[in-house]
């Protein structure tokens, strides 16, 4: 297990212990074993039996504690969102925003290169939020009030501040920020997910990514 998948499960661990119910030392088994397994193969891949068998438990001993699958999936992520993956996602992610760059650019490959360093600690944690987001609407509704209200409405004032500038183009600000982050999303699937075996040269295909964005929203083509 890699270093920040143990400071993220000892942190997920501290969360629970605040809470009025605490974990047992079997959940806190299922809860590693779930965690590394929904990250390798997926919710939809990964069986109780498996999970089980990594913790070294009974699978009757899952269902004590959880009724199906998806509640130990819900029950262990979604509540955990606001108080540990929240802090994670935005960790050093306030220092870009508050920065003032001189172009939407220069602000680009300051958010690329951040999100980059984030995703290459956090891969595993990344994946099970990838991988169950689009199919869990608890955990999507969880994740949007948590983390993506806070970073749209901050990155809606930088990009307002770049129009007002006039070095993009003015059209409605959540449609700049809908094709910078589907460019930039796009970039790191590709990077770190469906081709990491790939001979990757990160400084020139984040210039391509910003060169990309910035073709589309430069004034000039107004």
């Amino acid at each position: 297990m890699s270093e920040m998948m143990e400071q993220w499960l000892t942190e997920l661990l501290n969360v629970n212990d605040k809470e009025e119910a605490k974990m047992t030392e079997k959940q806190i088994k299922i809860l590693k074993a779930a965690v590394e397994i929904f990250s390798e193969k997926g919710y939809a891949a990964s069986s109780t039996s498996e999970i089980a068998q990594k913790a070294g438990v009974a699978e009757g001993t899952i269902f004590r504690h959880y009724k199906t699958k998806k509640d130990l999936l819900i029950s262990i992520v979604a509540p955990t969102v606001s108080k540990l993956i929240a802090p994670f996602v935005l960790k050093d992610f306030n220092k870009v925003l508050e920065a003032p760059y001189p172009k939407y650019e220069d602000f680009l490959r300051a958010v690329i290169k951040n999100r980059m360093e984030f995703a290459r600690n956090n891969l595993q944690i990344l994946k099970i939020l990838i991988q169950e987001i689009p199919f869990q609407p608890d955990l999507r509704e969880n994740f949007k009030q948590s983390i993506g209200k806070q970073v749209l409405e901050r990155i809606t004032k930088v990009v307002e501040r770049y129009q007002k500038e006039g070095t993009i183009i003015s059209i409605p600000p959540l449609s700049v920020i809908r094709l910078s982050v589907s460019t930039i999303i796009g970039f790191f699937l590709a990077r770190f997910i469906l081709f990491p075996e790939l001979d990757w040269d990160e400084e020139l295909e984040t210039e391509l990514t910003i060169d990309f964005i910035m073709h589309g929203l430069s004034p000039r083509y107004e």
